[in-house]
């Protein structure tokens, strides 16, 4: 019997691409907007993106379509979300409850903070132009700013798989 063996270059590739969007507006009101100016028809998913962190697991929302017909997968991620954590408070004080919520901010990407929600873009063999697309989502009026990420330079890139 032979030996066959994997290389792990193999499964390093980027098979997607993926556009950061800067934008006040709720996620289903993007998605609304994505769909009018894009072919596509985002639909929220019933499974949420789950990152673990020091302080617990926070879940990411997200829409997505597939085109069966062109083999494309259209993801619409939120990267902003909060965790409320209960800590016990070491001081007494008069205003101040034993117990305390915080508010911790979690990111599905860290290295990229201010970005509000990326838009991933799997198996586009040159199908739809990038330059395209961006123009079409700078058309909403509502999103400051629109642009493509270089998924190489992602250090959690790992949180894109999905």
């Amino acid at each position: 019997m032979g030996i066959h063996k994997l290389s792990l270059d193999e499964f390093d590739e980027v098979d997607y691409e993926l556009i950061a969007i800067h934008t006040s507006l709720e996620d289903f009101r993007l998605a609304y907007f994505i769909n009018q100016q894009l072919p596509i028809i985002l639909s929220r998913s019933n499974d949420e993106i789950g990152v673990k962190t020091k302080d617990g697991e926070a879940m990411f929302v997200k829409f997505s379509f597939e085109d069966v017909s062109k083999d494309i997968n259209w993801t619409l991620i939120q990267n902003k979300n909060e965790i409320i954590v209960r800590k016990r408070s070491l001081e007494q004080n008069l205003f101040l409850d034993e117990n305390v919520e915080i508010n911790n901010k979690v990111y599905l990407l860290p290295e990229l903070k201010k970005v509000d929600y990326f838009l991933k873009i799997e198996n586009n063999c040159s199908t739809y132009k990038m330059d395209g697309i961006l123009q079409k989502l700078n058309n909403i009026d509502w999103i400051s700013t629109v642009y493509e990420v270089n998924p190489e330079t992602i250090k959690s890139k790992n949180n894109l798989i999905f």
